[in-house]
Order: structure tokens, then sequence, then C-alpha cells
């Protein structure tokens, strides 16, 4: 097992060793398969988890340097551990870049948006890959830009 690859994804997928080497195996050792083979995974769990009530998280800003630009998000989580960890505060933080930058209209566009660090992914994509990482149902609440 290439351990360059299992490094590899898992730094963009954030699932367990396990999970990685599984999908590896299952994909003969291409990474490309493994991936795509996680991102369902990932689909799968968000799914299992989406009926769970959310009543922890974050409000999360954002201005960009010229001061001309900011927005403002929430990001629900279900308990307060996960609101704390790290990874889903710098989601959070990535969340409000991105609303600030895209100027999306409303979630469902948001959602279907390619996400503005890869945009192999979308917001969605973005999402479900936290869902799996943290364990816990992740939903975005209110967003709001302002420019000037």
């Amino acid at each position: 097992m290439d351990i360059n690859k299992i490094k590899s994804l898992r730094d963009s997928t954030g699932l367990s060793f396990n999970e990685i080497k599984e999908a590896l195996t299952k994909a003969g050792g291409d990474e490309i398969k493994a991936k795509e083979m996680l991102h369902n995974l990932g689909v799968k769990m968000a799914a299992k988890k989406s009926s769970r009530e959310v009543k922890e998280g974050v409000v999360e800003s954002y201005i960009h340097n010229t001061r001309k630009v900011g927005s403002m998000v929430e990001v629900m989580c279900e308990t307060d551990f996960v609101a704390r960890n790290v990874e889903f505060q710098k989601l959070a933080k990535e969340l409000s870049m991105h609303i600030a930058a895209m100027k999306p209209g409303n979630l469902e566009e948001l959602l279907a948006q390619s996400f503005i660090k890869d945009q192999d992914i979308t917001i969605q994509d973005l999402l479900n890959q936290n869902i799996a990482k943290l364990g816990e149902n992740i939903q975005i609440g209110r967003f709001e830009v302002f420019s000037l």
C-alpha cells in the first residue's frame, strides 16, 4: 500500500486510515477511483445524519482586506463539542470567505457553487466531507454579504 496515496487521500477527505485503505484496495490502488469511492461514502454518511437536529454551532464573519466587502454565516452542528472543534471552526471561516467572494443569493445557490479553494468540489461536497470527518450533521443557517 502506497503511504503517499493514503496521506494524500487523508489530507483531502479527512476520513480514517481504515476507510481510505479499504477504498484503495477496492480501487486496485487507483487514487482517483478511491477518491470517488470516499466521496460517495461521505455522501452516504451525510444522508444518514441529515435528519439529526442541529442546535449548536458558530457564527463566523469575514472582512476582506479592502474593508469593502464582508460576510457573516451561521454554521450549525449537533453538539458544542464539535462547535469548538478546530476543523469545524476552519470550515465556518472558509464558508464565510467563500460567501464574501461568491455572493450567493440563497442557500440552494450556495450549496451548488464550486468551492473557491478547490474547484473540483461544491460547497455541498465540502459539507459532506466535514460531516464524515466530524461525525455530526452540519448545516448552513443564515448568511449575509455586506459590500460597499
